[in-house]
């Protein structure tokens, strides 16, 4: 696990549900402690997608969240380092997209007070800034700081088609 994931998972998420308003505050994201195995990532990637022959092997995937969305590399650019690779978000209701062109661009998501769910659906939602993440962002991504928006716009910018490569694999 690249060492600023492990720092943002020894760091953690808050989220919690406030059944008077009806609403969540944190973001609902659980990191994992290393990279899911091969296998669990194949066989929960077929069930996913309902394709037998898909494994999702283009994929590390890092974290989760209660509703069991995935956020995780795509490894799409060839002899890239994984760090360097994009992260996507593949939710448990079938939306799915790139979130951050890389790692450092993650890290800020985080730094805004976003998680991968969050990131995803709604980049321009005000959030309370997390200054533990934001120091790792620095520490990891100095200079890296954007909008979340101007994050995922420049992620779905640069991979326009990533949507179109997982529904071609859906059956």
């Amino acid at each position: 696990m690249p060492i600023a994931l492990a720092e943002v998972a020894e760091v953690g998420f808050e989220w919690e549900w406030d059944e008077d308003t009806d609403e969540a505050r944190g973001c609902d994201f659980e990191p994992y402690d290393r990279f899911e195995e091969p296998g669990r990532t194949a066989w929960w990637f077929r069930l996913w997608t309902g394709n037998q022959e898909a494994d999702g092997s283009e994929f590390r995937f890092f974290g989760t969240t209660g509703a069991g969305d995935y956020t995780g590399f795509w490894l799409v650019r060839p002899d890239a380092a994984i760090t360097d690779q994009p992260v996507v978000h593949i939710g448990s209701e079938g939306e799915h997209g790139v979130i951050a062109r890389d790692l450092g661009d993650l890290l800020w998501l985080f730094a805004a007070g976003l998680g991968p769910a969050e990131a995803f659906a709604d980049p321009g939602s005000t959030a309370e800034p997390n200054e533990a993440f934001r120091a790792i962002a620095e520490r990891h991504a100095p200079g890296g700081r954007r909008s979340p928006t101007q994050i995922v716009a420049a992620a779905r910018a640069e991979f326009p088609h990533f949507s179109d490569l997982i529904d071609a694999m859906c059956r």
